[in-house]
């Protein structure tokens, strides 16, 4: 059990990065658009996140009550940019990748601390816990970096006329959902070097 400290504190960590990952994937705050025209956006802020977009409008409703307004983004838009499909698809990945990561690791724990002595299975499943957690480290990386990429440069979107929003932003800024992503990164990479440091204890004859 003494030498399985740095695991423990690899599960934990890769657990609080797990989550952290999960819940920017569900976050909408990933672009900050400032926009000059508040006819619809009242509040001349919408949101840009890689599922859909919103923003706040008192257009329909009285004077003085705002209401959130969201348009979901569809498989059939070809106006999305490529860095928010591939946000889509390897947030996924990381999310499915990091739990088999948390449970070959919650695996490896129980034999070490039940004291099931069998290092083949115990090393074993360290490693692919470890090499789950780095690769879904990986896996959130790219789209925060590619995201985050995309707001230093002021990149555009060409929104539909349904969505109420304009091609262009006035400015922009990087979202919660990015600091969130890059903190669950440092996260899952610490767990993943924790879970490949492991070594069996070696048995001596005295």
């Amino acid at each position: 059990v003494s030498t399985s400290h740095l695991q423990l504190a690899a599960f934990a960590l890769g657990t609080v990065g797990w989550i952290l990952c999960t819940f920017s994937m569900g976050m909408v705050e990933w672009r900050v658009w400032h926009v000059d025209n508040t006819t619809v956006i009242s509040s001349g802020i919408a949101w840009v996140g890689i599922w859909k977009v919103c923003f706040i409008s008192y257009l329909h409703i009285s004077p003085g009550y705002k209401e959130q307004f969201c348009h979901k983004f569809s498989g059939y838009d070809s106006f999305i940019p490529r860095e928010i499909y591939v946000a889509q698809g390897l947030l996924l990945i990381a999310m499915f990748v990091g739990l088999v990561g948390l449970t070959a690791t919650v695996f490896a724990l129980r034999n070490v601390y039940m004291g099931i002595a069998h290092k083949t299975l115990i090393t074993r499943f360290f490693l692919v816990g470890g090499l789950c957690y780095i690769f879904a480290g990986l896996c959130v990386l790219i789209p925060v970096s590619w995201n985050f990429y995309s707001v230093a440069q002021n990149q555009s979107i060409s929104f539909p006329p349904s969505y109420y929003m304009p091609t262009s932003p006035a400015a922009q800024d990087a979202g919660a959902a990015i600091p969130i992503g890059i903190v669950a990164v440092i996260l899952l990479l610490l767990s993943g070097t924790f879970s490949l440091s492991y070594r069996f204890p070696v048995a001596t004859n005295t």
